[in-house]
């Protein structure tokens, strides 16, 4: 006899992200290392630039923090995403199951949640994966120099700007 299957509604499409537990909110991340990148911000728009470079931490295969617990302890100003932030995740990837979710969207149809797969969000092109720097090659005022483009998600890939 094939196993029943589950009609009630996942916990993202039911819930608001301040009403997830620790362990929901956790599991939304992706694990595509994108909000691990250091940003640059134009001080006249306040708009965002992403860099190609990745913090310190970022383990550019896995795209996981190897800190994930204590990184605070390591990096002082890594931001640590937290339900009472939500309205204000624009500066997340447009990506991001956390924007997405905050803005009324879907999670994507890669996303480790839909899929049962860790690696989907690699394969699908969405991770930095191969894409990126350690900052620990790269100086602060060289960021300016590593702007990177992402590319629409059709296209799965990111590039330098010239």
């Amino acid at each position: 006899m094939p196993a029943k299957r589950s009609t009630k509604a996942p916990f993202w499409e039911t819930r608001t992200l301040a009403q997830m537990t620790r362990r929901e909110w956790e599991s939304l991340c992706d694990g595509c290392g994108r909000c691990c990148l250091h940003k640059v911000e134009d001080t006249v728009t306040g708009e965002i630039f992403y860099t190609s470079v990745a913090c310190k931490l970022l383990n550019r295969n896995t795209c996981r923090c190897r800190h994930y617990r204590d990184r605070h302890d390591h990096v002082s100003d890594c931001i640590e995403l937290r339900p009472e932030h939500t309205g204000n995740l624009g500066w997340l990837p447009d990506t991001c199951a956390y924007r997405r979710l905050d803005e009324g969207k879907s999670l994507p149809e890669w996303h480790p949640l839909l899929t049962g797969d860790r690696e989907s969000v690699h394969r699908a092109g969405i991770s930095v994966r191969g894409k990126v720097k350690t900052a620990e090659n790269v100086s602060e005022d060289e960021y300016e120099e590593h702007l990177i483009d992402w590319i629409p998600v059709g296209q799965r890939t990111c590039r330098e700007l010239p």
